[in-house]
């Protein structure tokens, strides 16, 4: 089920090709955006067909980020946030909610979509006491992501930053170390920082689930949804943040937010404190 935060596509090229699907613009396309082609709605009517709360799922997901910032720049003191697979601009970007909280706070996208890039780099802006810059990189290679000049000239290397990786693992396969890219990017961030992520699972609906897996990999994207426990693997070296690793609509919800729907959206979420 390709999800909108997670853009970064292991493997791909930088080279915008509109004849095929792309996990941000079928987001986008979920999220009632207008920056997506023909074969990002017909991929994501399709998942619709199999998961017809996809939208609905999306959105929750995206809700998510807001209060991992909220929570993170309000009540943890972070002010950096690396967060990778930018996607396109959106209502809730990370730098609008992390520097509504504190106007000094920066933040670096990482992308190599083409389009993502000249999006964001055109409509994101930040406030004139914090900073925001734009990465073109790409996840499987995170040593080029925390060796860019770009990272160097906006953060403070000596403070904690926030590692956002919001529904982008699940576009990894087994074979693609998963595990050791996120630990790689743990291990050089100070310590105080953050991993925040969100990962599809097949542990609510696993038919739904397999038949819109085999639906996004025949439309030529990696995708592997994971459990529970794999998920909390991810985390590995980290102090979870109450209350750990749930579903995305139940880490810390909204007011008003039932039991039921809290099991509604198929991701699993958590943020953890690298001691």
């Amino acid at each position: 089920m390709p999800d909108g935060h997670a853009r970064v596509r292991a493997g791909s090229s930088n080279k915008l090709d509109t004849t095929l699907a792309h996990e941000a613009r079928v987001y986008d396309y979920w999220l009632g955006g207008k920056d997506n082609y023909p074969a990002d709605r017909a991929l994501a009517d399709t998942i619709a067909t199999h998961i017809p709360d996809i939208r609905d799922m999306a959105r929750a997901n995206r809700a998510f980020l807001g209060r991992a910032v909220r929570h993170l720049a309000g009540e943890a003191g972070i002010e950096q946030f690396l967060d990778i697979g930018t996607g396109l601009p959106n209502t809730g970007n990370t730098h609008e909610v992390a520097q509504r909280i504190d106007p000094a706070a920066r933040v670096v996208y990482v992308d190599n979509d083409p389009l993502v890039l000249a999006h964001a780099r055109a409509l994101m802006t930040s406030t004139p006491q914090g900073r925001i810059a734009f990465l073109d990189a790409d996840l499987r290679d995170p040593r080029a992501i925390l060796e860019a000049p770009a990272l160097a000239e906006t953060f403070d290397p000596d403070r904690p930053m926030a590692i956002m990786l919001v529904a982008i693992m699940m576009f990894f396969r087994d074979s693609d170390d998963p595990y050791g890219v996120v630990g790689r990017l743990l291990e050089a961030a100070p310590s105080g920082s953050y991993l925040v992520l969100t990962h599809s699972t097949a542990d609510f609906d696993p038919r739904a689930m397999a038949r819109a897996t085999a639906a996004a990999q025949r439309a030529g994207i990696a995708f592997q949804p994971r459990s529970r426990a794999d998920t909390e693997s991810f985390f590995a070296g980290t102090e979870l943040v109450d209350p750990g690793v749930v579903p995305v609509d139940a880490w810390r919800p909204d007011p008003g937010v039932g039991a039921d729907e809290q099991r509604s959206a198929w991701y699993w979420a958590g943020i953890g404190r690298k001691p």
